[in-house]
Parts: structure tokens; C-alpha cells; sequence
């Protein structure tokens, strides 16, 4: 079971003050007088397919026109994400979202319900919902356009572009398409891949030079650790004033051991002496002892360096020259010799990842042309297949349209393009002389409106609710039988609603709906009327010949009613 509208809401949208129209399966005709707002039937529609919204259509008096549609959708017929693309939670007044509960009587568990809705405020702005959620216009049309299919004089959104005419040749001929997308899904997978690799081979290769220098650079210097620059340092100080050091280390020797006078040593021996013995002064004792050998220790390093420390004016030169390379590795790698030794660390890390993707990238080298042959392949497979198809499909198309009172139509399926041939175009010359053109430049609404009947009846991939406006301009007599014909045959495989003033389309519906216009307190408003078979009869009756009392027009009626012939089949 496709999907299917059972419920349209329309308010403040022109002449129509408030509809409620429920809608059954097969096909549905939407008569009328001229005038009397069907049209606005078929516009409110477009509403929630994401059409523009023009604040001239909201009713006089109201502050906006609100489209509301409750769709019926057998599992699988949408996508996983389709029930995800609101942005924010929401709703409009009205509008409860009833996504994934069974349906009485339409389809049990396996049907689930989906309430689009929209909303065109006279200021200009305009609102969407999708079960409730406010969503944006263009998810509300991605949606729509999944159920919904409009054929008519301004709608041009089906079968005239050629991504459309392309999946149509594809559906009629049973191209399968899954080789083919695999095969680019995989090589779209393996390009990235090879891309993100960091960049081409040059690339790779310009980078492993400079990060081998820069390694070779930081390893010849010979860094012992970190903190070598400071001991460095320290050394370079000594040597830098060796001599003023010893004469201050001889200086302060002489002071504390090595005075011509009482040195401090000596004096502090004599407190030790003056101490001894006496127990309450013991602890003052044992520091002064304490003291003294610390002074000693001092005077052993002082005298190491009055006796060791020598002018080395070579090993001073070597530290000036070492610190000088260290100061330029840091100019480079870091501010000092820890970041420089990370830099290496990390430089090494990245040749080593660099050998490595250039390992993986001569691999994906190689399954990158094999994924080009094998997407090659199935690409050939495709145009193939498509330019098998084209001439069958214009040929069923065009003997169809002259069917359908377009008795000199041709009708073409331009198959073209590299690869499998994507640019799928369809060509309608209508009329004796007129040249065959692209359907998206035909100008007679009626005469696009058939082709596209025509097409989908050789075609079976219905997005589940067709609308048709204008598809029977132009005809009468055994044409528009033979239209009415067409259309119920497309209602065993859809949904399809129908505006026409054609008795003979009119009475080969399932289901028939009046709309008419009404004055009430002074303002003017439509109603819409589902027809039982007496109400059918003089409907029909008025469309014969204007006037539904007439006897002879009604008999004529019930026998269009009761003698219709069996409806087109697929």
C-alpha cells in the first residue's frame, strides 16, 4: 500500500474559511464551478511541499493561512532520518504528533501516521511542523515531496528535472543501480582516505626531507640532557674570571684558616676549650664544634679553588661556542634546550608516521585504480542499460499521450554524458510542426500535465498521493473518456486526486468531491462536499449541461455513473 493524504485541513487561504476534507484510495475528482476555490485545494498542497508562500492568499480579515496534512505511511516508505529533520520542538494549533502509532483499518502495525503543516503569515513570514515540530520550509518539502507528486500548470517540481526523468528511465527499465553506487562509494572512501594522507607524494616527500634535517641538525649537536646549557653556564662564569675568583677564595681561606693573625678557626677553638666540661653549656658546646668543622669543610673547598681553579682560555672557548649553537637550535625548535629535545621527539614521531602513510599510500595507489576500472565498468553497465531503455520508454510514452487527445505527439528520451550517461532528458514536441523540446519548456499546463500522466503510467514509482490540475484542458468527447481512463488506472497503484470540469473524468472517480462557493453574512466562502452517488448524479448533471435538474442530463449522467468502462491498467 503506498502512502496516502486522509486528512486535509484548510484555513484563511483565500475564498476557504475552514475545510476539512477527508480523502480515500483511488481516485478522487474535485469538481466545481469555476471559481469556487478547488484550485486553492491543489495550492495548499504545494503549500506543504514548500512552494512559495505569497502573503496575498491569506483570507481578508485573518492574520495568516494555515495548511495542515495527515499522511498515512506504510513502514520503510520514508527513510530512517525522515521523522528527524525538525530543528526544534513545537507545534501549531491543531497538530499532534502521531509518528509510529498503528492506524486503525489502514494498514495495522505496519502504517504509521506523519501531520505536516504550514502556516503563511500576511506579513510575509512563514512557519512548518512535521509531526508537530517546527522544522524548516526546505524539510517540510523534502518530506512532502516524498508523498505528494503535483501535476498542473505551475508545477513544475516533477518529471522536468533530470534527475527525475532520470530515476523515471530508471524505474521503467529496471536498471539496477546498486554495482554502481557501491563502486563510488568506494572510490569516494579510498580519495579520502588517499587525501588525507597529507597531500600528494611531492608533498610528502618535501616535508621527509625537511624533518630529516631538522632531526640531523638537533642530533649533531650532541645534547647531553636539559639542563646541560646550565651547568654551561656556570662554567663559563668561573672560566670567564678565574683569576678574581682565586684571589676572593684566597682571600676569604685567609680569613677563616690561614691568617698570619688568629684565624677564625683558631678562635673559634679557644670558645670549644672555654666550654668543655661545663654540662649545662654542652649543647652551646656541641655547635661550637659543629662550626668548626663546617668551617673547615669551607676552607678545604676554598683551597681547591686557590689551587685548581687555572685560566683555560680554550675550554672557555669551546663552552662560548657550544652555548652559541645551543642558542641557535633554540631560535629554531624552542625557547630552550627541553623544547628543542621535544621538537626532535616529536619530528622523529612524524617521519616515522609519514614512512608509514607512505607505505598505506602506495597500497590505496593501487585500489584506487582497480575502484576506477570497477566503477568504470559498472558506469558502462548503466549507459548501456539506459540507452537500451530510452526508445522503449519514449515509444509507450508517446503512443499513450495520442491516447490521451495528443494525437501528434512525439516524445523522446535523450540518454547522454560520461560515465554512465546521467543526463537523462524528455522531449515533448505536442502539436504538427512545433519542435520537440524539453518538458520543462512545454508551455500548455494541460498538454504537461497529460505527458506527465503519460509517463506514469509507464512508470511505477509514485511517490503515493498524485494531484492533477488542468490534465484534461483541451479534450472532450472520447479523449476525455480516455484521460479518465488513464487517471483510474493510475489510481490502482496511487493516490490521485483530480480537478476537472470534465463529466466523463469526473464519473470514472472513486470518490467525487464538490466545492462551491457560499455567502454568509455578507462574506463569500467555500465548502467542499463529498458526494454520494445521488449527490454524483446531479454534479455530473450540471457539468453535462449546466443544469443539474435536467431530466435528459441526469439520465445521461447515471449512465456515465453506471457504463464506465474498465479503467487503464499498467
Amino acid at each position: 500500500m503506498p502512502p496516502s493524504l486522509v486528512e486535509l485541513r484548510v484555513r484563511n487561504l483565500g475564498v476557504i474559511d475552514d475545510v476539512t476534507v477527508s480523502l480515500g484510495p483511488g481516485m478522487t475528482a474535485l469538481t466545481g464551478e469555476t471559481g469556487a476555490g478547488k484550485t486553492l485545494l491543489v495550492e495548499a498542497l504545494g503549500l506543504l511541499l514548500g512552494g512559495r508562500a505569497d502573503p496575498s492568499v491569506v483570507r481578508s480579515g485573518a492574520g495568516e493561512a494555515v495548511v495542515e496534512g495527515r499522511f498515512v505511511v506504510p513502514a520503510g516508505s520514508l527513510p530512517p532520518d525522515g521523522a528527524d529533520v525538525g530543528v526544534s520542538t513545537g507545534g501549531a494549533d491543531g497538530v499532534d504528533s502521531v509518528e509510529g502509532e498503528a492506524v486503525d483499518g489502514v494498514g495495522g502495525e505496519a502504517d504509521t501516521e506523519v501531520v505536516l503543516a504550514r502556516s503563511v503569515m500576511r506579513g510575509g513570514r512563514s512557519k512548518a511542523w512535521i509531526d508537530g515540530r517546527m522544522a524548516t520550509i526546505g524539510a517540510l518539502g523534502e518530506i512532502a515531496g516524498r508523498l505528494i507528486e503535483l501535476h498542473g500548470q505551475h508545477q513544475h517540481r516533477s518529471l522536468t528535472h533530470s534527475e527525475a526523468q532520470r530515476g523515471a528511465l530508471d524505474v521503467f527499465g529496471r536498471i539496477d543501480l546498486s554495482a554502481l553506487d557501491k563502486a563510488r562509494r568506494q572510490l569516494r572512501r579510498l580519495t579520502r582516505e588517499s587525501e588525507g594522507l597529507g597531500g600528494d607524494a611531492r608533498q610528502r616527500a618535501r616535508e621527509v626531507d625537511l624533518l630529516r634535517y631538522e632531526i640531523e641538525e638537533i642530533t649533531a649537536a650532541g645534547i647531553e640532557d636539559a639542563d646541560e646549557d646550565d651547568r654551561l653556564e656556570v662554567e663559563e662564569d668561573r672560566l670567564a674570571a678565574a683569576a678574581a675568583h682565586r684571589q676572593a677564595a684566597a682571600a676569604a681561606l685567609s680569613e677563616v684558616s690561614e691568617s698570619d693573625e688568629t684565624s677564625a678557626l683558631d678562635r673559634l677553638a679557644a670558645a670549644s676549650r672555654a666550654l668543655a666540661g661545663r654540662v649545662p653549656l654542652a649543647s652551646i658546646e656541641a655547635r661550637t664544634r659543629s662550626i668548626m668543622a663546617e668551617l673547615s669543610d669551607l676552607a678545604g673547598e676554598l683551597r681547591t679553588v686557590v689551587e685548581t681553579w687555572d685560566d683555560d682560555p680554550e675550554r672557555l672557548e669551546a663552552i662560548r661556542n657550544r652555548r652559541q649553537m645551543f642558542h641557535q637550535l633554540e631560535r629554531k625548535y624552542g625557547s630552550n634546550l627541553a623544547e628543542v629535545l621535544a621538537f626532535e621527539s616529536n619530528a622523529r614521531a612524524r617521519l616515522a608516521d609519514i614512512e608509514l602513510e607512505e607505505q598505506r599510500a602506495s597500497v590505496l595507489d593501487g585500489e584506487i585504480r582497480s575502484a576506477r576500472e570497477i566503477l568504470e565498468d559498472a558506469e558502462a553497465q548503466v549507459a548501456g542499460a539506459r540507452t537500451d531503455s530510452a526508445p522503449r520508454l519514449a515509444a509507450q510514452i508517446e503512443a499513450t499521450l495520442r491516447g490521451l487527445a495528443m494525437p501528434s505527439a512525439r516524445f523522446s528520451v535523450t540518454v547522454d554524458g560520461p560515465g554512465p550517461a546521467d543526463q537523462v532528458a524528455f522531449s515533448l514536441g505536442a502539436n504538427p510542426g512545433e519542435p520537440v523540446q524539453p518538458l520543462a519548456k512545454v508551455a500548455s499546463g494541460g498538454e504537461l500535465a497529460r505527458t506527465r500522466l503519460a509517463v506514469r503510467l509507464a512508470v511505477t514509482d509514485s511517490p503515493g498521493v498524485m494531484v492533477f490540475d488542468e490534465v484534461d484542458a483541451g479534450v472532450g468527447g472520447a479523449a476525455a473518456t480516455a484521460v479518465g481512463a488513464a487517471l483510474a488506472g493510475l489510481g490502482h497503484h496511487a493516490q490521485v486526486l483530480v480537478v476537472t470540469h470534465l463529466a466523463q473524468v469526473a464519473a470514472l472517480a472513486d470518490h467525487q468531491l464538490e466545492v462551491r462557493k457560499v455567502e454568509q453574512d455578507g462574506r463569500t466562502r467555500s465548502e467542499v462536499s463529498a458526494l454520494d452517488v445521488e449527490g454524483r448524479v446531479v454534479e455530473i448533471s450540471r457539468m453535462l449541461s449546466g443544469r443539474p435538474d435536467s431530466a435528459s442530463a441526469r439520465r445521461h449522467a447515471r449512465e456515465l455513473l453506471d457504463g464506465v468502462p474498465e479503467p487503464v491498467k499498467r
